[in-house]
């Protein structure tokens, strides 16, 4: 099999990337190589409306199977890419095909990481990554009366949420002190917590995992401190590993994802990455190099690799944003808090309606606006505006964001 270009991966940054190939012109062969049967489908109801049953699969599908076909981007699914060879511009599946490239675009996201204890093979013990994952924890379900949810991560939260939901007990369990320790400030955390356990979870931070027991089922999970909590099901949200050996087996830079530039270029010839995958230059991080897990920065990204594919200047520089839904609260994140200096709280959390914002040196880098979609759609140019607006009105709810920037 031979195509112009290659898409490595069918969520939501490889079919944006076909997408915007047709879009922007491009006439040449296109293939999408997903590791999983289904068609590109939505990830975020995964662990919300489709753990709740109420959204079915079909309405989840980011384009219908007529979509793909009327412009001929051809689905190779159920094949996971086990090598890249960049000399012969050609991929290796783990079934022995071998598909050939001129552009290949790396959109393969990332894999649920593991626990590093015993027990983690148990019959029970779930993550929540593809819609297969979910459907063996619904199959199981209906036995379970006791849950574990091993992560105080947005997925974490959200799957305990969904399952508080459906009726279930759940123990949540985070190694840290707080939960959302790496994405948000303690604020945000607290109220959280709090949320969670008035709906019932038995959240416990600073919960060190050492094992998983069961005899080929899980019935538990054991504790460093030696106490056990019993348990039916377990699900493990700690994150993924950015799924990208291939590429740094054939010499691609790279470790904690694959390295690229403002126009998504790895450092191999002809091959583009985006999304989870993509460690990439972000001035909304201070220039660093970060990996976004989000689908923004997914589809945002596969439209500069295919607008530079079909010969039109383009370079990554989206100001990124993120949500969450847990409950009946809806978290809208604009901004990255990392290295923020401080924190003003806009608003009352007791009122369940609130904003998070966060500064540095002065100037305003991110906002957690929970249930204030007006001041998710007016933060963002405070932001981009790098505005520095006196902390006092900042914390006046009653006070427009749009009133603190420099153009109003």
């Amino acid at each position: 099999m031979q195509f112009d270009v290659v898409i490595v991966g069918a969520g939501h940054g490889g079919a944006q990337a076909a997408i915007a190939l047709r879009q922007n012109g491009f006439a040449g062969s296109i293939a999408i190589v997903g590791d999983e049967p289904e068609l590109p489908y939505e990830r975020p109801p995964l662990s919300k409306e489709y753990l709740a049953g109420e959204k079915a699969f079909e309405r989840m599908l980011i384009r219908p199977a007529a979509f793909w076909a009327e412009r001929n981007v051809e689905m190779l699914l159920e094949r996971r890419v086990a090598a890249v060879d960049p000399d012969a511009h050609s991929l290796l599946t783990g079934g022995g095909e071998t598909i050939g490239y001129s552009t290949l675009i790396w959109a393969a996201g990332g894999a649920p990481r593991r626990l590093a204890c015993a027990g983690t093979d148990l019959s029970g013990v779930h993550t929540v990554r593809t819609r297969a994952d979910v459907d063996r924890m619904l199959a199981e379900l209906e036995s379970v009366e006791r849950a574990v949810v091993i992560g105080g991560g947005y997925i974490g939260l959200e799957t305990a949420a969904t399952l508080r939901k459906l009726g279930k007990e759940v123990v949540l369990l985070e190694a840290l002190d707080r939960v959302l320790s790496r994405v948000a400030g303690e604020p945000l955390s607290r109220f959280y917590e709090a949320e969670h356990r008035a709906r019932g979870v038995d959240l416990r931070l600073g919960a060190m995992v050492d094992c998983l027991v069961g005899d080929r089922q899980v019935s538990g999970v054991r504790l460093c401190d030696g106490s056990e909590i019993a348990a039916q099901l377990v699900v493990v949200g700690i994150g993924i590993d950015a799924a990208v050996e291939p590429l740094l087996a054939a010499g691609a830079a790279g470790d904690n994802g694959v390295q690229v530039d403002g126009r998504c270029r790895t450092s191999l010839p002809d091959v583009f990455a985006v999304g989870d995958c993509a460690l990439h230059p972000n001035r909304f991080a201070g220039g660093d190099l970060v990996r976004l897990e989000s689908v923004q920065n997914a589809t945002d990204q596969a439209t500069v690799a295919a607008r530079a594919i079909a010969g039109i200047a383009a370079e990554y520089d989206a100001l990124p944003w993120f949500w969450s839904n847990q409950y009946d609260l809806r978290l809208q994140t604009v901004g990255i808090s990392t290295g923020h200096d401080a924190t003003v709280v806009r608003g009352d959390p007791a009122t369940r309606s609130f904003s998070v914002v966060y500064l540095k040196q002065g100037r305003v880098i991110a906002l957690d606006c929970v249930n204030v979609t007006r001041d998710y759609v007016q933060g963002r140019k405070l932001i981009l505006e790098r505005a520095a607006p006196d902390p006092a009105k900042l914390a006046d709810p009653d006070t427009p964001l749009k009133e603190l920037t420099a153009g109003r």
